[in-house]
């Protein structure tokens, strides 16, 4: 287990298609070979009630929902996944990897659905009380080389059957979050082979180990 007082946390970005649960699973696993203390979760969802919102979020419901309400949505997840299982974890002195947080709602719901980032941000200062990851990987690929992986996958989400252009605004949002934090984000070029990414993300791993542990 890491030293630190306090737990590093992790969160794992991109649009659909980049390969965030394999390579997610990659970065743990370098971590555990050093013998780092590592609780995985993801976004929405983590705990019992956050998946229970998760499936309305990702359900094709015959209500039309409105952005404001994905927002909130995602947030209400967000608040008990943060409270009850990420908080802890990292008071306890556990690493947290988490795939996707609360930059997939300024990229999703900011970017793609085009609420205002201070609504975005407003909503964060509610759910999180301050608490960002201490380190984004980025997971980065076009669209279209993302999307092509992600039809392959078989059934979608109520997000994977967005248009082209909804995926090009969040990828652009993502962008200008790790312009605008280059020392909070980590970006990984996702669009080549399984091998080329897999390589690259060895490397992030190192990194992110050199830094926190």
């Amino acid at each position: 287990m890491t030293s630190r007082a306090r737990g590093t946390f992790i969160a794992v970005e991109g649009i659909e298609g980049v390969g965030k649960s394999t390579n997610l699973a990659r970065l743990v696993a370098a971590l555990e070979v050093e013998g780092i203390d590592v609780e995985v979760t993801r976004e929405p969802g983590g705990t019992q009630t956050a998946e229970a919102i998760r499936a309305i979020l990702l359900e094709h419901g015959d209500e039309p929902m409105p952005a404001s309400a994905e927002a909130l949505l995602m947030f209400a997840a967000r608040a008990l996944h943060t409270e009850n299982r990420i908080r802890p974890a990292l008071e306890r002195g556990r690493w947290v990897v988490s795939d996707r947080f609360v930059d997939a709602s300024r990229a999703y719901q900011g970017g793609g659905r085009g609420l205002p980032m201070t609504t975005i941000n407003h909503l964060a200062d509610l759910a999180l009380d301050g608490l960002e990851p201490d380190l984004v990987l980025l997971l980065d690929a076009p669209v279209d080389v993302g999307l092509e992986r992600a039809d392959k996958r078989g059934a979608k989400d109520r997000f994977e059957i967005e248009q082209r252009d909804f995926f090009e605004r969040v990828r652009a949002t993502y962008h200008e979050l790790a312009n605008e934090s280059p020392d909070r984000f980590l970006v990984v070029d996702a669009s080549g082979s399984l091998d080329e990414v897999a390589a690259l993300v060895d490397e992030a791993a190192q990194t992110i180990i050199n830094r926190f542990n």
